[in-house]
């Protein structure tokens, strides 16, 4: 006979873990439809996400910018993720190291000075 007694402490964490998940969820809402915080207006129904209103077809054709700028903050926040466990490490990596972050930095920047240069980050 196999003793399942042992699991009882995993299935206890599973049930606390569901029910602390949906409880973070679900009373939220709850509360918001309780007290009259859930009352849609055309204001927060607006885009908010990439600026223009949504539209039937999904082949239609729009402004790309809003693409490159999305890029664009991509790379600089994979640059600020790279420097944390650099700027944790320089003691360990020397100067090596530190010469290779300034040569990164370095092309970084003349990306984003040519992006700037190509006008990628005016918006009209």
């Amino acid at each position: 006979m196999v003793d399942l007694t042992q699991y009882l402490p995993i299935l206890i964490f599973l049930a606390i873990a569901v029910g602390l998940s949906s409880a973070f969820v679900f009373l939220p809402m709850g509360v918001a439809r309780l007290t009259g915080a859930h009352k849609p207006d055309p204001a927060k129904l607006t885009e908010y996400e990439c600026g223009f209103p949504a539209f039937e077809d999904a082949r239609s054709q729009f402004d790309v910018r809003f693409y490159l700028v999305a890029i664009l903050f991509i790379i600089f926040d994979l640059e600020a993720a790279f420097l944390f466990p650099w700027a944790v490490s320089l003691k360990e990596i020397g100067w090596a190291g530190w010469a290779t972050m300034m040569i990164f930095l370095a092309e970084l920047a003349i990306g984003l000075v040519y992006a700037w240069k190509k006008g990628a980050l005016d918006w009209e």
